[in-house]
């Protein structure tokens, strides 16, 4: 929904918008998940086993909008597009790039069962202790320092990393 959100309305206004909180911006929220609920149904009536979505949340170090207001304003969405895929017997993959931190407890929360994210912005360490075994880490090597610029050897050491820190029992 924010990226749809972002294409119809512009990145500059939705942003304002949501710090305004403009009662324009709620119709449009409304539209576009109205918009995303009945393709949610029409998945969860498919043969597929997962669906897969995004949205870009994070920027190099921080959420581009507070915690507070993704849970207050985004957070409901997402929990109805799990349930439905759920209730359907489908898996929940979600991306978003950036530093996510502060909102992979709610994704848990919410029945995501892979996330893709930039592993690499965040402490690594910090979301294996706290949620490994609890979603999977649908993740990547550093694409923005390690991969371009690393040495062989560089790789390997972050893929040891994150085996270490998102596979403690080795699995």
């Amino acid at each position: 929904p924010f990226e749809r959100m972002q294409f119809l309305r512009g990145t500059e206004n939705l942003m304002m918008d949501i710090a305004l909180d403009e009662p324009g911006f709620y119709a449009l929220r409304d539209r576009v998940h109205a918009f995303n609920l009945a393709e949610m149904r029409l998945w969860a009536g498919s043969a597929v086993d997962g669906v897969s979505f995004m949205d870009d949340w994070g920027s190099q170090r921080a959420l581009l909008i507070s915690p507070r207001h993704w849970r207050k304003l985004f957070k409901p969405l997402y929990r109805e597009y799990c349930d439905i895929l759920h209730a359907a017997g489908k898996r929940v993959f979600f991306h978003s790039d950036g530093f996510i931190e502060d909102i992979y407890p709610d994704l848990v929360e919410i029945g995501v069962n892979a996330v893709n994210s930039q592993l690499f912005c965040m402490d690594v360490e910090k979301l294996g202790r706290l949620y490994a075994g609890k979603i999977a880490f649908w993740g990547e090597v550093d694409r923005q320092a390690v991969l371009p610029f690393g040495s062989q050897e560089e790789v390997r050491q972050a893929v040891r990393r994150l085996y270490a820190a998102l596979c403690p029992d080795g699995v």
